[in-house]
């Protein structure tokens, strides 16, 4: 086989190659295993698709160091999300053991209805995004206790979820504390008000759509939790001290105190609160693990009980089958089927970008595109295989953004239509995939696999819809006023603009 001494680019067999190997392995992973594939079948998946874009690479002239060392820094811009999992992790088994999650259960079902409660849990978690600009934030607190009311209430886990991932995702878009609209409007060369002011048209719509599927698929009739708030009562220790460590948490996130720093202070703060309410159930706790020790002080019981929640979770033992599947959950542990997943799927992306295959497969999409419409459909087409292939939702708010400024400033558009078109794809659609690291977050805190809960996350998939849908309709889409833009904008009002050649 003849190689070239320098890298080359890929052809386009050879950039499809690796795409429709890791669409043939992991849909065989799920024909085969279901929801189970995110536990190993995925990533075996995710990894013979990279050994595959390797081979390829190699043979268009990269050396295997160079590609390894791709996905190696690839792996490295995921380690932010590790370590978030980690403390999500952390906090859902800390909050188990001390009752928060418990409480926030617990006054959930006293005041929410069944009737109304997806699209109150959509309306809260938005409240909130919008408030701290952090989806997973939202997600990995009051999702969190909004899934255990959910189950309480026996509704639907895969539309509560969705509805949990729409309100959170609505902040995450449209608020000037959102790390990723701070990133679309820098990569599209917007100042951020211009930026969040177009986002926030398409939000509003996307969001109210979302609010009134949610309260027409919202369960009727009456729905008496008495006996679930008693088994509660009866168990923990009920009271709003419970919500200390969450308003910490949003404290924390308002003053924009870093994710994993306030998430895992978050947990540091139900581990001292489950000491301070209720030291007989952690040292309990202690005294049931695998590694019990006769005679530890009581001090030593509470340090080991809650060092147990942090690192496995809370393994409750209450007496009722329903109670303790609620609050069994949690710990560090919990989260490392998801982060071999997010490993494996940014090896796999690094990989792909250094062989040039994303570029390679999108350049002529960008050329054909003569309408406006065709223009935005084709960014969001390459925004979400951007999500798909390199599991990343940052690579994919910047590298289309890179890819496509060109063609939009040729075709007349102001920026702030590139801005606009990348914050409703990239944000929104990276968790309905379930190996990139949002889909792998949210499957992994609300507990609900993803491909169940994208067909509810109606907020996430309505906005990068309702984008194309303005581009074809010409709604909202603002020109640059110079001589230079001006046959170019006229081309592109009549459909034929002329080529970038």
């Amino acid at each position: 086989m003849n190689r070239p001494e320098s890298p080359q680019p890929v052809t386009l067999t050879e950039a499809i190659i690796p795409i429709a190997s890791l669409v043939v392995f992991v849909g065989l992973s799920y024909f085969l295993f279901g929801d189970t594939g995110a536990n190993g079948p995925n990533q075996v998946g995710l990894t013979v698709a990279a050994m595959i874009a390797v081979f390829i690479g190699w043979r268009r002239g990269h050396s295997l160091a160079s590609l390894g060392e791709a996905a190696v820094a690839s792996v490295s811009t995921g380690i932010g999300a590790i370590f978030i999992l980690f403390a999500v992790g952390a906090l859902i088994g800390t909050w188990a053991l001390s009752g928060t999650l418990v409480g926030m259960v617990y006054y959930g079902l006293k005041l929410l209805s069944p009737n109304f409660f997806y699209v109150t849990a959509a309306a809260i978690c938005g409240v909130v995004s919008m408030s701290i600009g952090s989806s997973w934030t939202v997600v990995g607190t009051i999702g969190i206790g909004l899934m255990g009311i959910a189950q309480g209430m026996g509704l639907n886990e895969a539309i509560a979820a969705g509805a949990i991932i729409s309100g959170a995702y609505l902040g995450d878009k449209s608020s000037p504390l959102s790390d990723s609209a701070n990133l679309a409007a820098a990569a599209s060369g917007v100042e951020l008000y211009q930026h969040l002011r177009e986002v926030f048209l398409t939000s509003a719509v996307a969001i109210i759509i979302a609010f009134a599927f949610y309260f027409m698929v919202g369960r009727p009739g009456d729905f008496d939790a008495s006996a679930e708030i008693e088994a509660m009562r009866g168990a923990f220790h009920i009271s709003l001290w419970l919500f200390a460590p969450l308003v910490l948490v949003i404290v924390l996130a308002v003053f924009k105190i870093p994710p994993f720093t306030a998430i895992f202070l978050g947990a540091l703060a139900g581990a001292v609160l489950a000491v301070c309410v209720a030291p007989e159930r952690v040292i309990a706790f202690a005294s049931m693990s695998a590694t019990a020790k006769a005679g530890l002080p009581d001090w030593l019981a509470l340090v080991k009980g809650v060092w147990l929640a942090l690192a496995s979770g809370y393994k409750a033992s209450t007496g009722n089958p329903a109670l303790d599947l609620l609050v069994t959950r949690g710990g560090m542990e919990s989260m490392l089927n998801t982060i071999w997943l997010i490993i494996a799927a940014l090896g796999f992306g690094g990989v792909v970008e250094k062989c040039g295959v994303l570029e390679r497969l999108i350049a002529p999409v960008i050329e054909k595109a003569k309408s406006a419409g065709t223009l935005v459909a084709s960014l969001v087409a390459a925004i979400v295989a951007t999500n798909i292939v390199t599991a990343d939702q940052y690579i994919a708010v910047v590298l289309p953004a890179r890819m496509f400024k060109t063609a939009f400033a040729r075709r007349g558009f102001a920026p702030v239509v590139l801005s606009r078109s990348v914050g409703d794809a990239a944000t929104p659609t990276g968790a309905l995939i379930p190996w990139n690291s949002c889909g792998a977050y949210m499957a992994a805190t609300l507990g609900v696999a993803t491909l169940s809960y994208a067909p509810y996350a109606v907020f996430c998939f309505v906005s990068p819809l309702l984008t194309i849908a303005m581009a074809y309709a010409g709604i909202r889409m603002p020109r640059v006023a110079s001589d230079s833009a001006a046959p170019a904008s006229t081309d592109a009002q009549a459909g034929t603009t002329r080529s970038d050649k």
